[in-house]
């Protein structure tokens, strides 16, 4: 038991460290400098609280496996992740239409990601809320309880981590680019845009996790905040007083439904105000009369009269308005009716979540009446059409005859459905409520549905409210008020009265309400997308179908890319900057809550499509960029592998091995991916001014989630060390079986956390940046920057990725990758690589060139078909000489016709090498003299084979060409047979040169030669000689030999010819290395330096690799140092000779130096060379710096005269440097570039 507890405990001390150190990323600033930082004290209480929940989860699983479990576990946490979700919405809700707008406007690109990640975080507590209801009526309680833990650290992973992340990027941006006024100001409407019943919880629950004095802190902070208003701080301050209760009653109904309803998004819009002032108690002579009773839910009956009275007045407004074509006070108009729609909505919920479930429990009546629910979907479908209408003028800016004659349509509507609306519910709800329910329960009733307003708008709705009565319900409304003051708090109440005697003295005059109105809705823009193109009525929220997964992707891509298009008052260069600020509400926050379906509904008409972006290219052309989409679909395969084997491996110990050698891959592999962005994608991006800062918190998750991987990677380490001691034979205790079973547990739930994490993360890089290189890069641009990633990754890193790709895609997703890969690579040898190793491109190869003959078949046996005739006269034919029974792969035969088809004109010349490979087993057969007639043939029967030959219809051109030269050879390719034949009979290398060791230092007796040291030699089938190295070889030959051709070796300790190989096969040896670095493409060994095989010049480079100090430039096809990373490339530039030498570039071993101008020179010759010139043998330009010696003609030509004849003479010169046309004085040698000031010109 003692090896499971070593895991719980470091977290749990984290834990307490964090509610010690509530600012863990921003350490040092405090409240008082830095008022933005109250948000963060709620991270702290948010990571917590979750901590303290999966410490509860854990404590019941290991109940439940003693069958101790208890349902009141199950309803503790069930409310305490309602509220706790509650919190996180109205925090991202916050952040998202606050504080990301606020700093959008002042830092781009910052903000689009994190309202991202809101809307996973809000998805993974509907996760746990399954697995809690899964829980009730689960029989395996135990495992039910296991996955229960294993969501709760998924749903921890998930918000630490996006809190980490702001924290780290998001408000050190804050405090750096807002006052501490303007960040007081983000907080209070922050709070104030709460609603009242959650204010008076969230505040002393998050106080709850700090010590006293950082309470006090707090406390002074919130009343710095909260406006100067003695009985509104009164209030805020005795809500932190309150001691934070664990179990909330209503509170965790609301929470069940403080989500979405199905209702309409609202719409703000920034306006001007023509209005002469007036009292605003001139709404009391149109009152709407009610009859009130004695019942304290009567006092709705005038609170309906003064939404229906409002919305008709504003109706006939309207029709004025229409008919006069006067707009002057359509604006005050337009914002009376959003405050009315806020107040319907609030008053709506309200009714929902309070008076409707009281109803249905005093009653026994189920609301699925038809008049009920179809009026409130009524409601709620015009409200939607209202908004919308209004959203679209905010956006396109309707002409105002058109909007006007829409808005009294839909206004019309609306007002007509809250008429039936509101006389049902006089009817059959308030009705049966006052009978049925006591005046204390309808107190309470009305107590709650006005704290469900939110603060910072409670006390317009007051005032409002107030303004509408008559003075009976004022005094009716005033006692009910009083006598339900011990249903709330004593400050509180004062509050309401204070506000009720302001709205109905009329000391708020129409100017000061049209001036708060503003204040609460005009100050911002829609967060609606621009590109919605649909009327008003083509947007139904009576539909009943779910988002799919398109829409789903569609919305969060207009999420982004309209949050840096709304108008927000923040600007730095606003000189009202704070009093803009002065908002105590945001309506857009308690929407962003209340109507998230209707969010999505909106957002779904985007012509945005994550699937097209992602992988559909069957729809248009693969573009570069598809690589990365598909490298995502194979990761996210396996990470479905990790969750699935992480289970397995519990049950099964076996499958440790293969697991273990699994999720390696798969880190590494993640790493090469993750640091290729951050260090080529990224930046390429990045250098686009208008998308700056954008991929900065995907680089945050880069590094967290390889702390993740390295978590798992040591959980993993410690299970192979308990298997390493259960396979010792030690004796299996009971501690270790506990301790194995509980690193088991960790280890999957690991791996479901990063399956989350990663999956997320990748879905939010698929949405948000891969789609913007398709918009800012040009194709070119997308393969330079694809290049440049691959051109990083090694050859063997390449080996384990195609393979592990490929077995993750359809067939003609392996096409299109394989395709997308060549083109990126065009100008290299990476498919003459690929087909060194991998099978897979072998067959694809073989069927895309089929015509081109089988690598098995003998030269001879092949132009054997046009023989005959002409060697029946001289009765020698040569078919009695056979190639081997080794059929298609026999290794001996393979290498006959391994040439490029590009490259015919070279194919005679491969010949001759592969020709001469002493292992190919040719069998001749006794008729030896038919073949001796073969090599004194005619040059006239030669002709008449060719003829033969060129006249056969049924070859195509590449066939034939080859079919001649082996024609035109066939005479040598028989005597290079005959002479290996030879060479075989002798098995053990007697007689052959070269058959003893050779020394590197023959005084230390290190073997090898000065190219490399190793411990064997190789046996060259051109020559039938032995070589230490190849370049020993095409020193002394008079012929160059070819790699592919080398099979054999010499172990130079055993002096034994056998395969090539990394070690020895003799037994005497005892697998003697032959060195520490073997390259079995190129047959290159050495045993001290540091060398990488480059996949795309097929050669072995020193070095110690790609992406750790070399990089692979796939437009000039040279391996480069990092440091040349920014270089002028110029196509196949590697391909070349050296300017002064002519030796070729690509096989030279000599360094080789990159020119500023972006030709190349070898160093040495470059040392020589600049002894006496300094420009570019080939394009003339300046080889470095050359302003000294310029300066020095300067002055030279100022001492020099010019005789009078040619004073004032001028000759038109091209500068080689600038590349510009200019005039220069006369001189014989010396001209002045007019524009750079080069010397480096010539005369035109």
């Amino acid at each position: 038991m003692g090896g499971g507890q070593t895991h719980l405990d470091p977290p749990e001390k984290e834990e307490e460290e964090e509610r010690r150190s509530p600012l863990p990323a921003v350490a040092g600033v405090r409240l008082r400098d830095a008022p933005i930082h109250f948000l963060i004290y709620f991270h702290t209480a948010i990571r917590a609280e979750l901590a303290e929940l999966r410490r509860l989860a854990v404590a019941a699983a290991e109940d439940g496996k003693s069958g101790s479990h208890s349902r009141e576990f199950e309803v503790e946490l069930l409310r305490r992740f309602e509220f706790l979700k509650l919190v996180c919405k109205y925090h991202s809700a916050a952040e998202d239409e606050v504080v990301f707008l606020a700093l959008d406007a002042r830092i781009k690109n910052v903000a689009c990601t994190y309202s991202l990640e809101h809307e996973s975080i809000d998805h993974n507590f509907d996760s746990v809320f399954h697995c809690l209801n899964a829980l009730e009526g689960s029989e395996n309680t135990s495992q039910s309880l296991q996955e229960l833990v294993f969501c709760i650290g998924t749903v921890q992973s998930s918000i630490c981590k996006h809190m980490l992340k702001e924290e780290k990027q998001v408000f050190p941006l804050l405090v750096k680019q807002f006052s501490f006024q303007e960040q007081a100001s983000l907080v209070w409407q922050f709070l104030g845009s709460i609603p009242v019943i959650l204010l008076q919880n969230f505040l002393p629950w998050m106080i709850s996790f700090f010590p006293p004095e950082e309470q006090e802190e707090i406390k002074i902070f919130v009343k710095d905040v909260v406006p100067k208003e003695k009985s509104l701080q009164e209030v805020v301050i005795s809500w932190l007083d309150k001691k934070h209760q664990e179990v909330f009653d209503f509170h965790t109904e609301l929470a069940k439904g403080v989500g979405p309803i199905d209702g309409p998004i609202f719409i703000k819009s920034k306006s001007k105000f023509h209005l002469i002032k007036k009292p605003l108690g001139w709404m009391k002579a149109h009152c709407f009369q009610t009859n009130v009773g004695n019942n304290p839910i009567d006092c709705l009956l005038p609170w309906q009269g003064a939404i229906q009275r409002d919305l008709k007045e504003i109706l006939a407004e309207m029709y004025q308005i229409k008919e006069s074509s006067c707009f002057q006070n359509l604006d005050f108009i337009i914002l009376r009716l959003k405050f009315l729609v806020d107040v319907l909505i609030l008053y709506s919920n309200a009714l929902e979540k309070f008076f409707y479930p009281v109803l249905v429990d005093v009653s026994n009546i189920q609301l699925s009446q038809p008049t009920l629910a179809t009026q409130d979907l009524y409601i709620v479908s015009h409200i939607e059409h209202l908004l919308y209408l209004l959203h679209r003028n905010n956006q396109k800016r309707i002409p105002e005859n058109e909007f006007v004659g829409k808005l009294c349509q839909k206004l019309e509507s609306l007002v007509m459905n809250i008429g039936k609306k509101f006389s049902l519910q006089e009817n059959e709800v308030f009705s049966v409520l006052s009978k049925n329910c006591s005046k204390e329960m309808q107190q309470q009733l009305l107590c709650l549905s006005l704290q469900v307003v939110p603060l910072g708008l409670l006390k317009c709705v007051i005032t409002w409210f107030a303004s509408h009565l008559s003075e009976d319900e004022s005094r009716f409304i005033l006692q009910i008020t009083k006598q339900g003051n011990s249903l709330t708090d004593k400050s509180f109440a004062s509050l309401l009265l204070e506000w009720f005697h302001i709205g109905y003295s009329g000391k708020t005059s129409v100017e000061n309400f049209k001036r708060d109105l503003e204040k609460l809705f005009g100050s911002r823009c829609s967060f609606l997308p621009v590109s919605i193109e649909e009327d008003a009525e083509s947007c139904s929220f009576l539909s009943d179908m779910s988002l799919g997964k398109e829409s789903k992707s569609k919305l969060i891509k207009s999420v982004f890319v309209i949050k840096g298009k709304k108008d927000f008052p923040f600007s730095s260069a606003s000189s009202h900057g704070i009093k803009h600020m002065e908002t105590s509400y945001c309506s857009a926050i308690n929407l962003h809550i209340f109507f998230p379906k209707m969010t999505k509904d909106l957002y779904s008409s985007s012509d945005f499509s994550v699937e097209k972006n992602c992988v559909d290219y069957a729809i248009g052309e693969p573009v570069p960029v598809d690589l990365i989409f598909f490298f995502h679909k194979a990761l996210k395969k396996d990470l479905d592998y990790l969750v699935l084997g992480s289970a397995l491996l519990a049950e099964n110990a076996g499958f440790l091995p293969e697991f273990r050698q699994r999720f390696h891959l798969i880190h590494f592999l993640y790493q090469i991916h993750s640091d290729a962005e951050d260090e080529v994608a990224f930046p390429a991006l990045e250098a686009k001014g208008k998308h700056r800062n954008i991929s900065h918190s995907y680089s945050l998750d880069h590094k967290i989630e390889a702390e993740n991987f390295s978590k798992i990677s040591l959980i993993l380490d410690e299970v192979y060390e308990l298997q390493l001691v259960y396979s010792s034979g030690e004796p299996i205790t009971l501690d270790r079986v506990v301790k194995r079973q509980k690193l088991c547990t960790d280890l999957q739930d690991a791996c479901k956390s990063m399956h989350k994490l990663l999956s997320d993360h990748v879905h939010r890089e698929e949405v948000e940046l891969w789609p913007l290189f398709g918009e800012c890069f040009t194709l070119k641009e997308q393969e330079r920057i694809i290049g440049s990633m691959l051109g990083r990754t090694g050859a063997e890193i390449l080996q384990d990725m195609i393979p592990w790709l490929m077995a993750s895609l359809t067939p003609d997703e392996q096409q299109t990758v394989m395709s997308l890969w060549h083109n990126a690579t065009r100008n290299t040898m990476f498919d003459e690589w690929l087909g060194e190793w991998w099978e897979g491109h072998k067959i694809a190869k073989e069927t895309e060139k089929s015509t081109i003959p089988s690598r098995s078949a003998d030269p001879l046996e092949i132009i054997s078909t046009y023989y005959p005739e002409v060697l029946d006269k001289q009765e020698g034919i040569c078919d009695k000489v056979k190639p081997c029974k080794g059929g298609e792969n026999c290794s001996e035969c393979s290498g006959l016709f391994s040439g490029n088809s590009d490259k015919e004109c070279n194919e005679a010349a491969d010949l001759m090498g592969r020709t001469n490979e002493p292992d190919q087993k040719f069998q001749v057969t006794q008729h030896t003299g038919q073949c001796k007639q073969l090599e004194t043939m005619s040059q006239e029967d030669l002709e008449a084979a060719i003829r033969r030959v060129s006249s056969d219809t049924s070859l195509d051109p590449k066939r034939k060409s080859y079919v001649m030269q082996n024609l035109l050879m066939s005479r040598w390719i028989l005597t290079q047979q005959m002479s290996n034949l030879e060479v075989n009979k002798s098995n053990n290398g007697d007689g052959i040169p070269g058959h003893h060791p050779s020394y590197r230092d023959p005084l230390e007796l290190a073997l090898g030669c000065k190219h490399y040291k190793r411990n064997c030699k190789l046996f060259a089938p051109c020559c039938n000689q032995l070589h230490t190295c190849i370049h020993c070889h095409n020193e002394v030959a008079d012929h160059k030999l070819d790699r592919k051709s080398v099979t054999k070796m010499m172990c130079m300790k055993c002096l034994v010819i056998q395969p090539i190989a990394l070690t020895c096969s003799t037994v005497s040896c005892h697998n003697l290395s032959m060195g520490k670095y073997y390259c079995k493409i190129c047959k290159l060994f050495d045993d001290e330096r540091k060398i990488y095989h480059c996949p795309y010049c097929n050669l072995c480079r020193v070095g110690k690799g790609l992406g750790v100090d070399y990089f692979h430039c796939m437009n000039c096809n040279a391996c480069m140092s990092r440091s040349l990373s920014v270089h002028t490339c110029r196509e196949k530039s590697f391909e070349d000779n050296c300017p002064i030498c002519h030796e070729d570039f690509f096989s030279s071993t000599v360094p080789v130096k990159s020119l500023p101008c972006g030709h190349m020179m070898h160093s040495a010759c470059f040392q020589e060379y600049t002894c006496m010139h300094y420009t570019c043998p080939i394009c003339s330009k300046s080889l470095g710096d050359m302003q000294v010696y310029f300066k020095m003609l300067d002055a030279f030509l100022a001492e020099e005269k010019i005789p009078d004849d040619y004073h004032g003479r001028t000759q038109v010169i091209l500068c080689n440097d600038c590349e510009k046309k200019g005039t220069a004085p006369f001189h014989w040698k010396y001209h002045k570039c007019s524009t750079c000031g080069s010397y480096n010109t010539r005369v035109l």
